[in-house]
């Protein structure tokens, strides 16, 4: 079978695949139509998120068998269509979570110490220390929506401390030894802490709204590692301006993309971003939860290993 690589990934997944006797060809600067004009010639795709993969694509891919996601997420790619086509999808939650579990708790402790903000300060000469007095995290209640391999693994990096882990997810029996699966509206009820470790899809944007926040009894603490989209950001800003939320750890945001950059070479940048931009009770980062040393190589075995499984 020939594959054709559209992204850059770590190495071993092109030198295994043709180890295991596939073709393997890269193009990662060719425009979408210009990859549609050849795609017919090959059985497998491999691809990160350079651009999305709709049915215009996939009725160009006559011959495709599989497209391996190298990723958690497959909302790049109109699944439906594809599975209708019989072509296989492969992702690769399992090669991130850990990195995934492991920033959503750095980004947590930041900010409930302040590091961020008290870094800041000690560099410019500043000893400020009863402003910069933490929480902490024994004694809390933290509440993970989506609870599949990326709200897992942070509910077991969550166990090395004296507290509550409560889970929300579609799916039912979820729940195990590290999370309680709890109804939404408990959940709301109890949690200090929300993680979002949910997919974009339908259900998902636009999901943490006014609405949804001040359905929460408490004032609490938003981490998102998940996706933008998944938060309004003029929603969070009302509420951290509110005290509703206390504080958050963003390491996506819904401005993500070729829009990015955009916002600071404009006269156009959102109020809510600028905002974000400017408190010391916002942690940003950007979109690295599963992008390590060590999640760049468990994501291309991953992929490799499910096209052995299903193909060899």
């Amino acid at each position: 079978m020939k594959i054709l690589h559209l992204d850059s990934n770590h190495p071993l997944l092109i030198n295994q695949l043709n180890d295991l006797g596939y073709t393997n060809h890269t193009d990662f600067s060719a425009s979408k139509s210009e990859i549609e004009s050849k795609i017919k010639d090959y059985d497998g795709i491999i691809i990160r998120s350079r651009f999305s993969i709709d049915q215009t694509f996939l009725d160009a891919a006559e011959n495709l068998k599989f497209i391996g996601r190298v990723g958690a997420g497959l909302e790049n790619i109109d699944c439906d269509y594809a599975q209708k086509k019989g072509v296989y999808l492969i992702s690769a939650p399992e090669g991130n979570r850990n990195a995934v579990g492991e920033h959503a708790l750095g980004m947590l402790l930041s900010l409930f110490n302040k590091l961020n903000k008290a870094d800041r300060e000690v560099r410019q000469g500043k000893w400020f220390r009863e402003a910069n007095r933490g929480i902490e995290l024994d004694g809390k209640t933290v509440g993970l929506i989506g609870y599949g391999n990326m709200g897992k693994a942070f509910a077991k990096k969550l166990q090395g401390f004296d507290l509550n882990v409560l889970c929300y997810d579609i799916k039912d029996n979820m729940g195990d030894n590290n999370a309680k699966q709890v109804s939404l509206k408990e959940l709301q009820a109890k949690a200090d802490i929300l993680s979002l470790h949910t997919p974009q899809t339908e259900l998902t944007l636009n999901m943490v709204n006014s609405k949804f926040i001040n359905g929460f009894k408490k004032p609490f603490w938003l981490i998102n590692t998940a996706r933008g989209k998944s938060v309004v950001t003029e929603d969070l800003v009302a509420a951290l301006e509110s005290k509703k939320i206390l504080g958050a750890g963003l390491d996506v945001l819904e401005y993500e993309k070729s829009s990015f950059e955009n916002l600071f070479n404009s006269d156009n940048m959102p109020e809510a971003f600028q905002y974000l931009i400017n408190a010391n009770n916002v942690l940003l980062t950007p979109h690295v939860a599963g992008w390590t040393v060590e999640s760049n190589t468990k994501l291309a075995q991953t992929i490799v290993d499910k096209i052995k499984a299903k193909f060899c």
